[in-house]
């Protein structure tokens, strides 16, 4: 299998984490990508119109688009536990998933906002929206013990790569002050091996 990736995704890290998770790591061949806003990428447009990181092509050709479509598939390849197969965890999980990667895409507008879109042309307002976003979503899993405290799935590997990337982008925010129980969440997280050495190299 091939997945574009990009060590500064948090999109591509949640494949990454889950795959050596699953023990699938080494069946996997990591393809850099580059995809920025305005910037044209003809070979990979190819690959999925939407430009988005990462991408999983299957053996059989197969091309698998969404982090969370790709650690499904990954799951369901190693008989894994990374998503709850039914009922209500599996409901629960895959909700907490869709916050986490609303979050996620929130923080990334954020620094294209500032980094990419040119000087004088920026929207404060809807900046300033787009991170409440992400800090009411830290606010939200401070107090779901369940998740905090549960099991290794999807939605504390998508939690991880929320507060990787405010790390990695927003060093300056603040979230650890603000939410002591993500930051006890996080550090017990960094144990783990998969969370380790996925952690982005510095900005």
């Amino acid at each position: 299998m091939k997945l574009s990736f990009s060590q500064a995704s948090p999109f591509a890290r949640k494949v990454r984490i889950a795959a050596i998770e699953l023990g699938l790591i080494d069946k996997i061949e990591f393809t850099p990508a580059t995809v920025a806003p305005g910037t044209a990428n003809e070979d990979y447009s190819r690959i999925t119109p939407l430009k988005k990181l990462p991408v999983l092509i299957t053996n059989d050709g197969d091309v698998i688009l969404d982090s969370y479509v790709i650690v499904e598939y990954l799951n369901e390849m190693a008989g894994g536990n990374l998503i709850p197969g039914y009922g209500p965890r599996r409901w629960k999980a895959k909700t907490n998933h869709s916050l986490i990667n609303g979050m996620l895409d929130s923080m990334l507008l954020c620094r294209y906002e500032k980094m990419v879109r040119p000087q004088g042309l920026q929207w404060q307002a809807w900046s300033d929206d787009h991170w409440n976003r992400a800090w009411t979503g830290m606010a939200r899993f401070e107090n779901m013990p369940d998740v905090l405290n549960g099991p290794f799935d999807i939605s504390q590997i998508g939690l991880v790569c929320v507060l990787g990337y405010a790390d990695f982008r927003f060093a300056d925010c603040g979230w650890r002050k603000a939410y002591p129980k993500l930051d006890a969440f996080h550090q017990k997280m960094l144990e783990r091996p998969s969370v380790k050495i996925s952690v982005p190299p510095a900005a």
